[in-house]
């Protein structure tokens, strides 16, 4: 497992990420939300105890790239983690779609260069860089928004590899579902999944990590 004692994971993105986290329901939930980012800190905590990491989830809703870079110092250089992910470009490619005519469109040239300039303005720091790409809830590859988000995922992978980062295809992770599901038994919108897309996340991330599923369940 990459991860090691007392590291700062921090996550960054849109509201997959945010997940309701500046509405913490119930004690205990850290400001985390009810997303993959708590499940991922409910897991490394459960099954890693003695690691005693530590997990941030800055994600806010809505967010695009352009979005992070208005806030990178303070929610991402400020904070100085060890492990940082970054999920971001759903919104970057949905305004395109849902409000095509908006002048506030992130196309895929800003998209990209702005991820390539966050990445390198904090990899150097890191001990760790994990990259998610961005993902739509369709089964269908030629459907046109899957095809556009399929398109900056490929962006992401371009950043990643350039910059020694771990690479999660969100979009890959999410295929053999829908072998057994029509899209809508997971999410309202194709765009927001339940606590079982979520999970699919979380265990992309865990996999992206090294993380041993049977370690501890030997009796």
């Amino acid at each position: 497992m990459k991860l090691q004692k007392n590291d700062r994971l921090l996550f960054i993105g849109d509201s997959i990420t945010d997940c309701g986290r500046t509405h913490p329901v119930g004690e205990g939930s850290s400001g985390l939300g009810h997303g993959y980012v708590a499940q991922v800190y409910a897991i490394l905590r459960s099954i890693y105890p003695e690691l005693m990491l530590r997990v941030q989830n800055v994600g806010n809703s809505g967010n695009t790239v352009r979005d992070l870079k208005q806030h990178w110092q303070q929610d991402v250089l400020d904070l100085n983690p060890d492990w940082l992910t970054i999920m971001i470009g759903i919104n970057d490619v949905w305004r395109q779609f849902d409000h095509p005519l908006a002048d506030s469109q992130v196309f895929l040239e800003e998209y990209e260069t702005t991820l390539r300039e966050l990445v390198a303005s904090v990899r150097p720091n890191l001990k760790g860089l994990v990259l998610m790409t961005p993902y739509y809830l369709e089964a269908n590859p030629e459907d046109p928004m899957r095809a556009t988000m399929d398109i900056y995922g490929d962006a992401v992978r371009r950043v990643a590899s350039e910059y020694d980062a771990l690479f999660v295809d969100t979009q890959a992770a999410f295929a053999p579902l829908w072998d057994h599901f029509y899209t809508s038994v997971l999410t309202h919108d194709r765009v927001h999944p339940d606590a079982t897309g979520h999970m699919v996340l979380s265990k992309a991330f865990l996999d992206a990590i090294g993380f041993e599923w049977t370690r501890n369940t030997k009796s």
